[in-house]
Order: C-alpha cells, then sequence, then structure tokens
C-alpha cells in the first residue's frame, strides 16, 4: 500500500475487500454469529481507513486487516455481558453457508490457512471454541487456525511469547474437554457416497412425517440442540421423546418439504412445514447434519431467521 492509495478511498477499499470472506471467517469463529460476523468486517475496515497511517510495510495487507479485526471482536466480546455455556451449548450460535466458505476459500493468500479454514469450521468445533475465553480463543484461532507464529500472535495481544504460548496449551486442553468424544480429531472426512445415501433417507423421512425412520437413523447418544433455544438433547430415546412431544409424526404437524444445502462444510436440510388448511409451505428450521459411521451423531435446528444467508426463500 503506497501513500497514493492510503488517501484514495477507492484504491483503499479494492485492497481491502479481497479480504472481505476471509476476514468475516475468522469473526465467524471469534464470535459465533454469521450475523455478527458481517458487522465486525465492516468494522474492520472502517478502523482500517481510520488508521491507515498506521500501516507499516514490514507486514502484509492480510495481516494488518487480522490484526485490526481480531482486536475489534475482542472490544466487542469485552462489552458484551453473556450467560454462562452449559456444556455443548451455545445460543447464539448461527450457522455459516458453504458457498461463502467457498468464496473465503478462494480469496486466501495462505494455501495453509485455507485448508485448516476447511478443517475448522464445523460446528462441533464452533460449539467448543466458544466456551474459551476470548483471549485463549484469539489465541487458538491465530496459532492453530491461521498458523501464525508465537511472535506475531503475542504482538497483536500485547502479551509476552511465553504468555501466549501459555494461552494456547490452556486453550487446546479446553478445547479438548468440550469437543464430543468422536471429534477429537478436527478435520470432517469427505463425505463418502454412503453418507450422502443416507442424508438423503433423512429428507425421505422428513417429508414422509416419519418420526421412527428418523429416530432409526440416529446413533444411540445422539446430540439435538436448537440454538437459541436452551436444551441439548443427547440419546436416541430422549431425542425421540422431544420430536414426538413437539408433534413429530402427528397429522397435526402438516406436510414436510425439504431442500438441501450445506453449512459448515456439513449438509444442511432446510425444512419447509405447510400446516393442515395451509396453502403454502413455511419455513421452519434448517437442519445442520453430522453423519459418522452410518448414522447422525447430531443435529443442530436453526431457526428461520438463518434462511436468508443462505439465499432460501421463505416460503416454497
Amino acid at each position: 500500500m503506497n501513500a497514493s492509495q492510503t488517501q484514495d478511498e477507492a484504491a483503499f477499499t479494492l485492497l481491502v475487500e479481497r479480504h472481505r470472506r476471509e476476514l468475516q471467517v475468522h469473526c465467524y469463529r471469534m464470535l459465533g454469529s454469521f450475523e455478527e460476523s458481517e458487522d465486525l468486517v465492516q468494522e474492520t475496515f472502517l478502523r482500517a481507513w481510520r488508521r491507515r497511517e498506521t500501516y507499516e510495510a514490514r507486514s502484509t495487507i492480510r495481516a494488518w486487516l487480522y490484526r485490526i479485526a481480531t482486536n475489534a471482536c475482542l472490544d466487542t466480546l469485552s462489552k458484551r455481558s453473556r450467560p454462562a455455556l452449559s456444556p455443548g451449548e451455545v445460543p447464539w450460535l448461527e450457522p455459516y453457508p458453504d458457498r461463502l466458505l467457498d468464496e473465503a476459500a478462494a480469496s486466501g493468500d495462505d494455501p495453509e490457512a485455507v485448508v485448516a479454514a476447511r478443517e475448522t469450521i464445523e460446528l462441533a468445533f464452533m460449539v467448543a471454541i466458544q466456551h474459551l475465553p476470548p483471549r485463549q480463543r484469539a489465541v487458538l484461532i491465530l496459532r492453530d487456525v491461521l498458523r501464525w507464529p508465537a511472535s506475531d500472535t503475542a504482538s497483536l495481544l500485547d502479551v509476552s511469547v511465553t504468555a501466549a504460548n501459555s494461552a494456547l496449551q490452556r486453550a487446546r486442553a479446553t478445547l479438548k474437554q468440550e469437543l464430543p468424544e468422536r471429534r477429537l480429531e478436527w478435520a470432517p472426512q469427505q463425505q463418502t457416497a454412503a453418507e450422502r445415501a443416507l442424508v438423503q433417507r433423512y429428507i425421505d423421512a422428513s417429508e414422509r412425517n416419519d418420526a421412527q425412520a428418523l429416530v432409526a437413523m440416529l446413533h444411540e447418544d445422539a446430540r439435538f440442540s436448537m440454538p437459541p433455544e436452551p436444551g441439548l438433547y443427547v440419546g436416541r430415546e430422549t431425542i425421540r421423546a422431544f420430536w414426538t412431544e413437539g408433534g413429530v409424526g402427528s397429522a397435526a404437524f402438516g406436510d414436510i418439504r425439504c431442500v438441501l444445502t450445506s453449512a459448515n462444510r456439513q449438509p444442511a436440510v432446510a425444512n419447509y412445514q405447510r400446516l393442515p388448511g395451509a396453502s403454502e409451505f413455511r419455513a421452519l428450521a434448517l437442519d445442520v447434519v453430522r453423519v459418522e459411521d452410518g448414522a447422525v451423531v447430531e443435529i443442530v435446528a436453526f431457526m428461520p431467521g438463518v434462511f436468508r444467508s443462505f439465499g432460501l426463500p421463505a416460503t416454497l
């Protein structure tokens, strides 16, 4: 970035905009909210423009923007009062559309960072890191996701390298406790034909309103949650009872139509419901599904407000 570019707002915007998507993914990891991540990217660009004179060519524009974005997120988190989290629950969690993750991957300058971005965006990881204190979360993301050196991470957070390394070790220990037992390996495997077939069976059973078939696909210790609603339902029978109480499988539940999409590098099913007597299907919930060893091991169901970010209509 030369002197003329720092004074030319259009040229400055062109320089920073190419990093928008990957910065949004970074802010999403820090905050857990897709909507807030959009706002924080805008805040990052505003701060960058106001502080453009402070940019030093010793680092890349990308690194400089990550520094600003991280501090903007930490500032936001420091002003926010959020309740203590129960294991496996993050009420403010929102899904991230894969089509935007693809854009982030295409815009990245660092191939290693792009690969790591694919490995550390699934919902189990997102839930786990939201249980970390903000500065530990920042250290973990900078070191283990973005692969920043310890010295650069310490400089960004204005702490010693020893303190940054200590925070990283504490973060890794907490992460191991918070991740589901089967997900201690962060990298999701490439979806197989069998897994795709299982997701299609999940869609077929949903559209038949067949609660018994849906329950039969669940692992015996499957997990189900519905952010921002409280509650984590663990175990096939516990989930079956919750679904039955909510009317799934009954005539009163009406008809269901599904649209397949993807979020956080996982299959996602957008459910539309037509109640008895209604003329159209209305957005009901977006189920982000995790499949392992031939069974559904987790479903995170999001409210219809998230449909917009996936480009999904409100009605069918």
